[in-house]
């Protein structure tokens, strides 16, 4: 089970986090699960003078509107756990959602949880960061295997901005990231070959040198060594990522 604090990782770790875009995720996961259809237009009208507020946040009327809505919407869950008969009153997901109205997302995440399981809470926090398509997907897959929100938010800000790489290029960052072995040599390799000029044939090629496959590497580096790449061809059969680019280059298209 995700905590409180758990949660609240993604808006200690970035400075850039959207509350809007949050809130309104949020309330699409959450509006659409509440059981009865009059409490559930409640709920959308309240969230919806939210949004009005903080997509205006220099607007006192509005600001005193999504005020106001809370204050009511608070009231109504209230009253209702009151005459409940039970100790379920059903209003687990206004309650999830009434702690959005107050900026508290990290309790309306633990809160709406159990009933919506974390995946499209996850996607909501990933997309109040505004990071570019490869970040946020690297960010969801960091998570989504196990790592705490500070470190999926560092890559996918870090990283993201490699947005315009090669599909290839991505995948193989996307790989090293979930395995934990992506290191400054390996980004700077890769740079090299998104401004290489490869051809899709020598990007295949790039790609297996990567991984490093033992018959590629040992042709790659006699063929170098016939072209008088004698140094470049001894770091490529040491595993030296940074010859990759060059080494892809003199590939035959």
């Amino acid at each position: 089970m995700r905590t409180v604090s758990w949660w609240n990782e993604f808006e200690q770790n970035c400075e850039r986090f959207d509350a809007a875009s949050v809130a309104e995720a949020l309330a699409d996961v959450i509006i659409p699960r509440i059981p009865s259809l009059l409490l559930r237009r409640e709920a959308q009208t309240a969230a919806d003078t939210l949004l009005r507020h903080l997509n205006r946040p220099a607007s006192p009327a509005a600001a005193e509107a999504a005020a106001l809505a809370t204050v009511r919407l608070a009231a109504t869950v209230a009253r209702l756990d009151e005459r409940a008969l039970g100790n379920d009153a059903g209003t687990t997901e206004v309650s999830a959602l009434c702690h959005v109205m107050q900026g508290e997302y990290a309790l309306a995440a633990v809160t709406i949880a159990p009933i919506t399981g974390t995946a499209p809470l996850l996607k909501a926090f990933v997309s109040a960061l505004r990071l570019d398509s490869f970040g946020a997907d690297l960010a969801l897959r960091l998570l989504t295997g196990g790592n705490p929100p500070a470190v999926a938010v560092r890559a996918g800000e870090k990283l993201g901005r490699y947005n315009w790489w090669p599909a290839w290029l991505r995948e193989i960052v996307t790989e090293r990231v979930l395995a934990g072995t992506l290191c400054g040599d390996t980004i700077a390799a890769l740079k090299q070959c998104a401004f290489a000029g490869l051809t899709p044939t020598q990007a295949r090629m790039a790609k297996r040198l990567f991984a490093a496959e033992p018959t590629l590497v040992e042709t790659t580096a006699s063929r170098l060594e016939s072209l008088g790449e004698h140094p470049a061809a001894a770091l490529l059969r040491r595993g030296d990522v940074r010859t990759v680019a060059f080494a892809a280059r003199l590939i035959p298209v």
